[in-house]
């Protein structure tokens, strides 16, 4: 094998590739090997769990992970069933003997592309210094050592801790009508089965066992939310909820059919944690967040910080302790007194919950908090650029001080990830260059869609160089 043409690299959010380029057995293999000879000299005998989700030959992969792993004396679990990532990570993180997860998974990507996920024994994150490990131990040739593992479902025991953490009584008192909608990911019957079993009436939409996924996105956003939209209203339900491919972000459609943003979807879990469960700590954002998250924050009383957009910074601050609520950009959510990583069931739980609890429907609840709290308008684009541009950009990007933006003085400016501009009545600005791809993220967020849009034209300006 020319290792040349097969460069393993991690991402934040670990290894993809396309099954028609990269993602090949061989190279599964490669990157398992490196895992089993990291953990297996560290850590001799220790616990490892192999989940995967239901995309092309995911299972297979799986198995082949699972016997490259073995075969360095470690003791591997794999599941039965295709498993969320999220439960991978419970399982890690309810087991001492656990050194660590890996999940078979592209996660919320198209059937076109596989994807590897590492977990830790905590079920958080692999940090970054491992996964560089990993990379430095890729052999260029596949193993074929093989080891015996145990098949078994850690997922039943995850979704029964799961059922635990909400209001049950209340739930079952009010048997909510819930539209489920898993994508065809790995969430498919899982989610379905522990709502039903609290005591919601539901109909599991997109459930068939499909490894293109239908021709949709596991995405839960539009446009491939629109058939669990739809069938919101024509099942009369009170409720949508939907799972991206491997069950780690979640997304609600109100009694209307309308699907909520994350920028009101975090605040709103927020408040249900808060007012609903009596819990309190810091809320951690990354930069790109809603400031709809910050005002909820402070009305609640919670201590919020800001971090660079990368879900490992979130898990650093939980690692301190205190914190209630961890949230990404797209509307992912970890709750760390369940675990320190991102559970969209757990939050389709929660939601179920809240209209339960509270006998209101999800826009009116929604329309309270807003009036709480106040209305924001929130948007992003991406500026493609040639990488040569890119790249000029990202050099001259810590010395950007602009004096105004579209007439507008900032009050505030951070170039800890790229530059955030900030304004006085809570608007602002983040220019961010990607760090994989020739395109620099502007995000725009104000109290109305016209001063929004006209903050992120001129953010865009400034990224193509026109001031």
């Amino acid at each position: 094998m020319d290792r040349r043409a097969h460069i393993i690299r991690f991402g934040n959010d670990g290894w993809h590739a396309r099954f028609d380029e990269d993602f090949t057995t061989e190279n599964v293999v490669r990157v398992a090997d490196a895992l089993g000879l990291l953990w297996g000299d560290a850590h001799p005998g220790a616990t490892v769990f192999v989940g995967y989700d239901t995309r092309h030959n995911a299972r297979a992969l799986a198995r082949e992970t699972a016997g490259v792993l073995a075969g360095y004396g470690l003791d591997v679990r794999l599941s039965i069933g295709a498993s969320p990532t999220p439960a991978v990570g419970w399982a890690c993180s309810h087991d001492a003997s656990a050194i660590g997860g890996v999940v078979l998974t592209a996660s919320e990507r198209s059937c076109e592309y596989g994807g590897i996920l590492v977990r830790m024994g905590d079920g958080g994150p692999a940090s970054h210094d491992l996964l560089d490990q990993v990379e430095q131990l890729v052999p260029n040739v596949p193993t074929e050592v093989r080891g015996s593992y145990v098949e078994t479902d850690f997922v039943g025991s995850y979704l029964a801790d799961l059922a635990l953490l909400v209001d049950g009584c209340a739930i079952a008192d009010a048997r909510p009508r819930v539209v489920a909608d898993p994508m065809h990911g790995s969430g498919t019957d899982r989610l379905a089965e522990v709502l039903k079993g609290l005591g919601c009436v539901v109909t599991q939409i997109h459930g068939e066992r499909s490894e293109d996924f239908g021709g949709i996105h596991p995405e839960p956003a539009d446009p491939w939310a629109d058939d669990c939209e739809q069938a919101v209203v024509s099942t009369g339900a009170e409720l949508g909820v939907l799972l991206d491919g491997d069950g780690d972000r979640a997304a609600l459609v109100d009694e209307t059919g309308r699907i909520l943003s994350p920028h009101e979807l975090a605040p709103l879990m927020l408040g249900c944690l808060v007012e609903g469960h009596g819990k309190m700590g810091r809320v951690v954002t990354t930069l790109s967040c809603s400031a709809s998250i910050v005002r909820q924050a402070e009305r609640l009383g919670c201590e919020h910080v800001s971090v660079p957009v990368g879900f490992t910074r979130i898990y650093r601050e939980m690692l301190e302790g205190d914190v209630l609520l961890g949230v990404e950009e797209y509307g992912g959510l970890s709750i760390p007194m369940h675990l320190r990583e991102r559970d969209g069931l757990f939050v389709c739980l929660l939601a179920v919950e809240l209209i339960a609890r509270t006998r209101k429907p999800l826009s009116v609840l929604v329309g309270e908090m807003r009036s709480k709290i106040g209305r924001m308008c929130y948007t992003r684009r991406d500026v493609r650029m040639d990488s040569a541009a890119t790249q000029a950009f990202r050099m001259i990007l810590p010395g950007l001080n602009p004096e105004s933006v579209a007439g507008r003085i900032p009050i505030e400016v951070s170039h800890a990830d790229g530059l955030r501009l900030q304004f006085d009545d809570d608007s602002w600005v983040l220019m961010r260059p990607s760090r994989t791809d020739s395109v620099v993220r502007v995000y725009a967020e104000a109290p109305t869609e016209e001063e929004r849009d006209a903050l992120l034209e001129a953010t865009c300006a400034i990224v193509r160089g026109g001031v």
